[in-house]
């Protein structure tokens, strides 16, 4: 009985692979990974790469640590982990220092602090290690995809107001004044600020509305 009722409360694998994007988002709610959030999106190149590079990072860590956590001994869970992970991480950066090296020079050392990387030792000790191979993938992609789109969202803004550009393409025209404050690091935390008093916004009020439909429900004035 109480393995049905566990069962039955599990999240479906649409859920484990959504939550991250939205609900779970470990930028936007978790607060996690903010130092290369705020640091490498003053252009939407550079959040890409980072984005991309952290969701490989992930979504193969997850499946390595998934695959083996009945082996790993808890004394050294930890320290397993973290090697995992580094070794995803160099495979990273040697595929951008060769695929694309100007980018690789842009990103300088925040690749290689993909390693300690909050997010992702987070999803290994949480998720990874305790559940099957197939929805750790599911969990570090979803994972990997919001943090993907919320460098997105912070990169396109200041690079469009910060150069007057989107991926080196000159968009404002020769009269734009660029604001320069958006691509120095204020503009990183304006932009997070902005982001984050917006999906505040937004679960007020869905808060608000769901309030309204349980009191039409049950007869209650509004």
């Amino acid at each position: 009985m109480c393995m049905e009722t566990a069962v039955a409360n599990e999240p479906s694998p649409l859920d484990v692979l959504t939550r991250g994007v939205w609900r779970e988002n470990p930028v936007l709610v978790q607060t996690l990974g903010l130092c290369p959030t705020l640091a490498v999106t003053n252009a939407v190149a550079n959040s890409l790469a980072m984005g991309l590079a952290t969701l490989f990072v992930l979504v193969c860590s997850s499946f390595l640590v998934s695959s083996v956590r009945r082996f790993v001994p808890n004394q050294v869970r930890i320290s397993t982990y973290i090697l995992i992970i580094a070794t995803f991480v160099t495979v990273a950066d040697m595929l951008l220092e060769a695929v694309v090296p100007d980018l690789h020079r842009a990103l300088g050392a925040y690749i290689a602090l993909i390693v300690v990387n909050c997010i992702i030792l987070g999803r290994q000790e949480a998720f990874a290690s305790k559940n099957s191979v197939g929805r750790s993938v599911l969990d570090a992609a979803g994972t990997g995809v919001g943090f993907t789109i919320t460098l997105v969202l912070m990169g396109a803004p200041r690079e469009l107001l910060g150069n007057g550009s989107l991926l080196g393409v000159n968009v404002m025209g020769p009269s734009f004044e660029p604001w320069v404050i958006m691509i120095l690091p204020p503009g990183g935390f304006l932009m997070i600020g902005c982001l984050l008093m917006a999906r505040n916004w937004w679960n007020l009020r869905t808060a608000q509305e769901q309030r309204r439909e349980a009191r039409q429900q049950l007869g209650v004035p509004a």
